[in-house]
């Protein structure tokens, strides 16, 4: 149990709290309840460079790693944006759907993907792209900026450019996807003889 695991399971336990917290705070409008889930939720933003910085300077990179650091951003941002999917009016703002949509959409379509190539090919090689970093960090700011409580125009802005990042790096997964499938030998045509 590395150091960098340890960050990154804290992320993990921080996100049910966060949750409660917005729950607590669009049911009984207690501004306590909102910075809590605020703090929560930023200080499990700062813990994902933290791990990173952590794992890759320390050399403390493992294999429990390469599987918990990605599902700690997946359920941060997926509890994040789906909790604020829902009407909470007058207390917060909410995540367009098709925003909600595109985002667990292409994550379903990368986890099947990753699936269908563990069984076809045996080992996934995943190329992580700027794109898809890009993607995540919208997606962070997207939430805080709803809890936050700032501009409607703006978040319109930030939520474009969320899904269109998002949907690119959806595409750009599948690409990687179908070449590592298409360049594995039992999918070749046999030839005939």
């Amino acid at each position: 149990m590395t150091t960098a695991n340890k960050i990154t399971i804290l992320r993990i336990l921080l996100i049910p709290f966060f949750v409660v917290e917005v729950l607590y705070y669009v049911r009984e409008g207690h501004e306590i309840h909102r910075l809590l889930a605020l703090i929560s939720f930023a200080l499990a933003s700062i813990c994902d460079g933290v791990d990173g910085y952590v794992a890759r300077h320390y050399n403390q990179r493992s294999e429990l790693g390469a599987i918990l650091d990605p599902l700690a951003d997946k359920l941060l941002l997926v509890s994040g944006i789906v909790v604020l999917s829902f009407d909470h009016a007058p207390y917060l703002g909410s995540v367009p759907l098709w925003l909600t949509g595109t985002i667990i959409g292409r994550d379903t379509l990368i986890l099947t993907g990753l699936l269908l190539i563990r069984l076809v090919v045996g080992k996934v090689k995943v190329r992580p792209r700027i794109i898809g970093k890009v993607a995540t960090v919208l997606q962070m700011i997207v939430v805080l900026w709803i809890i936050l409580k700032w501009g409607e125009s703006w978040l319109r802005a930030l939520t474009i450019a969320s899904a269109i990042c998002t949907g690119i790096s959806g595409l750009l997964y599948v690409w990687d996807g179908s070449r590592q499938l298409s360049a594995h030998p039992s999918s070749s045509p046999k030839p005939q003889g």
